[in-house]
């Protein structure tokens, strides 16, 4: 990190969260000019219903604040509401009411951290950009950058970074993507930093409990009444709304049957929810759209892995190009419950290749 670094002027991305306040002080002890920044998102209460810690509050504005001043360094906070709402937000609805399940996290990487933030780092007079990411970016001998899984992994955030292309790859660093969780705990107590124990969050940023039904009626999505059907169409029951169900869904079907059955399609155009056993949530390939590449795209037929889902230990698969910018995965062996809406990224061991979202 230290030789892409150099001593240079670095704009770093500051939650609150531990691990971007570690990023901000080893960047300092390293002897760079840092500034830190804080994004505001996204109006949300201090805790939620149940009284779980939030993420993205003024809480955490203000836990970035004061890290900002116990390591001396500059900050400030960015207002991109309505920016959020329109790049982030509106997606994840209309995306929900097409009858998909998106994955906001990348979007918001891909849009807003690594889009919007990176374009204004020059106007900080920055060099680089830091966030706290669980990844790692090397530059090879012919001066490609790669983006590679994070050192930690269970903690690894690649799968959300898989949109990042060479010009980015060249003005971002991971500071902490060479750490295990531990090791930067250590590193927080070490710098005493006011964060050192703080917990994380876990949910969706602006959805307080993760109750996406809530949040999507009141944001606009319009409840429409419709079937739910085996995969031959017979009709099994009936459901108020195709944004209350995801690929894999098991609970809430309403439907006696003499074995468990879960959702395996949602069809936004006919408002069907389609259920069956769970050997039908089995599906031997998939085809992905709006795709990126961190170099160049593949060609002929790609093999190595790929994960479909964050968390997701990668597993083999073979891709080729299609017409129209898609792209064929083919599993080895079939995957469990592939979900339109989600991201599906590529690896070549433990490079990121690239990816694209599942259609």
């Amino acid at each position: 990190m230290r030789d892409k670094a150099g001593e240079k002027q670095i704009l770093v991305a500051m939650s609150g969260g531990v691990d971007s306040s570690v990023t901000a002080a080893l960047l300092k002890e390293q002897g760079h000019d840092v500034m830190g920044v804080s994004l505001q998102l996204y109006e949300r209460p201090e805790s939620t219903p149940s009284g779980g810690k939030t993420c993205c509050s003024l809480t955490d504005v203000m836990d970035a604040a004061r890290v900002a001043k116990r390591l001396g360094i500059p900050f400030e906070v960015i207002d991109l509401r309505e920016r959020f709402k329109e790049l982030v937000i509106d997606n994840f609805t209309a995306e929900y009411a097409a009858g998909r399940t998106p994955n906001p996290c990348a979007r918001c990487n891909e849009r807003i951290k690594f889009g919007l933030l990176l374009e204004m780092a020059a106007s900080f007079g920055a060099d680089l950009l830091a966030t706290g990411h669980y990844a790692r970016i090397e530059r090879d001998g012919e001066g490609i950058y790669r983006l590679l899984k994070g050192l930690d992994p269970g903690k690894d955030q690649s799968y959300f970074l898989f949109g990042m292309n060479q010009e980015q790859l060249s003005r971002i660093i991971f500071p902490v993507g060479n750490l295990e969780k531990r090791v930067v705990r250590e590193h927080a107590a070490r710098f005493n930093l006011p964060v050192a124990q703080k917990q994380e969050s876990q949910e969706i940023c602006f959805i307080p409990d993760n109750d996406y039904v809530r949040f999507l009626e009141e944001s606009g999505v319009t409840p429409k009444e419709g079937d739910i059907v085996d995969r031959s169409g017979n009709r099994l029951g009936s459901h108020s709304g195709i944004h209350k169900y995801t690929i894999g869904q098991r609970r809430g079907l309403g439907i006696a049957w003499k074995e468990p059955l879960y959702v395996t399609a949602v069809d936004g155009a006919s408002s069907q929810v389609v259920v069956g056993p769970e050997e039908e949530l089995k599906t031997a390939g998939l085809v992905a759209g709006e795709l990126t590449w961190t170099d160049k795209p593949i060609s002929g037929t790609f093999h190595g892995s790929c994960s479909i889902r964050y968390r997701m230990k990668p597993v083999p698969c073979s891709a080729r190009l299609l017409e129209k910018g898609r792209m064929q995965v083919d599993f080895e062996p079939p995957q469990r419950a592939v979900t339109p809406g989600q991201a599906v990224v590529l690896y070549q061991g433990e490079k990121v290749i690239g990816g694209g979202w599942i259609e």
